[in-house]
């Protein structure tokens, strides 16, 4: 076994996210279905974003978010992500290493611009993505650091990624590397869309080179084509060593071989803005596994994330996280 100076790497989108409060009447006007991620081009991206109010620009991306959550905690987090050399690409950067993880993937010097993402945050703080990927599409295996892979205790995958081809080569690399030097993989199912437009392969992907899931209760039950959370719950149990289920209000139901456990959601003030919810939940349950917790310990802290995001606006916690499990759970982690 390689020795492991990571405890978490991710791999996923590279993206720059552009926040903006929004009503029901301008996401029937650009013909959006609340809550949901749909991929635009850069006409598109420009279109809408010349057509809606200010915005809050904050570098995001769901992987490059948990890691950047996993090293607010004090994990030892790195990211791989493709970004081009330019104003955003250098934002996204700054961003992410100036929370403490490491980030050196090389700029690409042509092609598609950075990635952004405009995120409509409506008054119930559900928000509608509009994801224009750019340059972060072009991931393939070239792009990968192995060595940060074969040193990382966990190597954290992003299902968004799983609609490039270059992208899935890269994420069997990646995996191969990491269980070879001891690692284990962690998958998140990211969206439901992306889930049931690759339902197969993300089948084959859990059962073949996954140890931990992370999916919500629209991702997990579109991955099975089930009629009901407890069947897709069923259904996955056991396919991967931990399957860690978020259910928004209802907190999330952690299966662990014959094990479940429940954990229930920490409510720390106003729902604000649900972007990142389930980032910052993958952040606090990583970061307790690699330190060592049981899995309901990691669930707690997972959980603990995900409310202190949702009281703020952006994916990015403005919180000290350590601070906030010592206050919570009488543990700085």
């Amino acid at each position: 076994m390689s020795a492991k100076s990571y405890d978490v790497v991710g791999i996923g989108n590279a993206i720059v996210d552009v926040l903006v409060q929004a009503d029901d009447d301008q996401l029937d006007a650009f013909g959006l279905t609340k809550g949901t991620m749909a991929l635009v081009d850069e006409h598109q991206a420009e279109r809408l974003y010349a057509n809606v109010g200010p915005g809050l620009e904050t570098s995001g991306g769901s992987a490059a978010n948990t890691l950047a959550g996993i090293a607010q905690l004090g994990g030892r987090a790195g990211f791989i992500g493709r970004v081009r050399d330019d104003q955003l690409g250098a934002i996204f950067a700054h961003d992410i290493r100036s929370v403490g993880a490491s980030f050196e993937t090389p700029a690409a010097c042509s092609g598609p611009s950075t990635a952004r993402c405009l995120i409509l945050v409506t008054p119930d703080a559900q928000r509608t993505m509009c994801t224009y990927l750019g340059a972060s599409v072009g991931l393939d295996p070239a792009d990968l650091d192995l060595d940060m892979v074969a040193r990382a205790r966990v190597l954290y995958l992003e299902g968004y990624l799983w609609d490039s081809d270059e992208a899935k080569r890269a994420f069997i690399a990646a995996a191969e590397v990491a269980r070879a030097h001891g690692g284990e993989v962690a998958l998140s199912l990211s969206d439901a869309f992306c889930v049931e437009r690759h339902r197969d392969s993300f089948q084959e992907l859990v059962d073949g080179h996954v140890d931990i899931l992370f999916a919500n209760e629209m991702e997990i039950t579109a991955l099975y084509k089930a009629n009901s959370f407890e069947e897709a719950a069923e259904q996955v149990r056991g396919r991967c060593r931990i399957a860690a289920l978020t259910r928004s209000e209802l907190g999330s139901v952690i299966l662990n071989g014959a094990g479940t456990h429940l954990v229930e959601p920490f409510r720390l003030g106003p729902l604000v803005d649900t972007t990142g919810a389930g980032d910052l939940y993958a952040a606090g349950f990583l970061h307790g596994h690699t330190q060592g917790l049981a899995v309901e310990e990691c669930g707690r802290l997972g959980s603990l994330c995900a409310g202190q995001v949702v009281t703020q606006l952006g994916p990015r916690p403005q919180a000290d996280l350590r601070q906030l499990a010592q206050t919570h759970l009488g543990s700085a982690v």
